[in-house]
């Protein structure tokens, strides 16, 4: 625990999204001060303990004082997109913000290969930036995150189906408590030891979707049926918002691919830094079964 004469400020982005929403706990458990940074302060639903500032990153405003007085930022960039990340990055480094810890990808490789695919390219231009902005950094590379399954509950609550062009794509999802749990290693930090590591974070086990649609029934009781789809059906389906249809055929595809083999090893990281297994997808599952009902 954290004395209060040392209290940190940290700076959440992405505070109500998945993983801002565990960070924020785990870090006010810590007795860390959190700033956590929200498009609907009145919506947000956070901690008592948390200071929940209203921000849109993507306008125009100097975010500049939304860091005054912070130590550290979580940066994420599903919290306004690659510009907002970059001006929140420079904000940051403009208001003396010691750390940056980026919730980044898996797909980034540090190879040639990272210019090749749009989520690794998008991915790896931020980290690419939170190394030369002279910050202390940390980049938490999440691999299959488990919340992807959320994406089934309109038609698990509706029909009791879910469409998939690839029931046996293999990954190792990864609960969003375990990515915060990493993030928050990181942030508090005094040792040092976590400063320019890129951690690559998965759940403990792999699994095909089916296998997870499976324990979706059984966490919530419901009978659910996989249908085969096509893949270009799929990619239709994912389309919309910021992913076009030819960016979902590309992710539909890569899915195909695992099916003969997953992309990623399992990794030891969540183990390694928080001194506990990742928690199992079946957990997850259960955390998440009123979403399904």
């Amino acid at each position: 625990m954290t004395s209060h004469e040392d209290r940190s400020m940290i700076v959440i982005t992405g505070a109500t999204g998945n993983i801002g929403r565990s960070l924020v706990g785990r870090l006010l458990a810590e007795g860390a001060a959190v700033r956590a940074l929200t498009r609907d302060p009145a919506r947000a639903a956070l901690p008592a303990g948390a200071e929940t500032v209203g921000a849109d990153l993507t306008g125009t405003d100097d975010l500049t004082p939304l860091l005054a007085g912070a130590d550290a930022l979580f940066l994420n960039l599903a919290a306004g997109g690659e510009r907002a990340a970059a001006a929140v990055l420079d904000a940051a480094a403009g208001a003396g913000v010691r750390r940056v810890v980026l919730n980044s990808s898996m797909a980034v490789s540090d190879t040639p290969d990272d210019d090749a695919h749009f989520i690794s390219r998008m991915h790896a231009g931020l980290e690419r930036a939170v190394r030369a902005s002279g910050l202390e950094w940390t980049c938490v590379r999440g691999g299959n995150y488990a919340t992807n399954a959320l994406a089934w509950a309109p038609s698990i609550r509706g029909t009791g189906v879910v469409r998939e062009a690839h029931p046996g794509a293999q990954g190792a999802p990864v609960h969003e408590a375990d990515l915060a749990d990493v993030a928050a290693v990181a942030l508090l930090d005094r040792s040092g030891a976590h400063l320019g590591k890129a951690y690559a974070v998965t759940g403990p086990e792999q699994m095909t979707l089916a296998r997870q649609i499976a324990e979706i029934g059984w966490a919530t009781g419901k009978d659910i049926r996989v249908e085969q789809i096509s893949e270009d059906e799929a990619a239709e389906a994912m389309s919309g918002g910021f992913l076009t249809k030819e960016d979902a055929l590309e992710l539909v595809r890569m899915f195909g691919q695992t099916v003969d083999a997953p992309l990623f090893p399992v990794s030891d990281t969540v183990e390694r830094l928080t001194g506990r297994p990742g928690r199992t997808f079946a957990r997850w599952a259960r955390d998440h079964a009123a979403d399904f009902s």
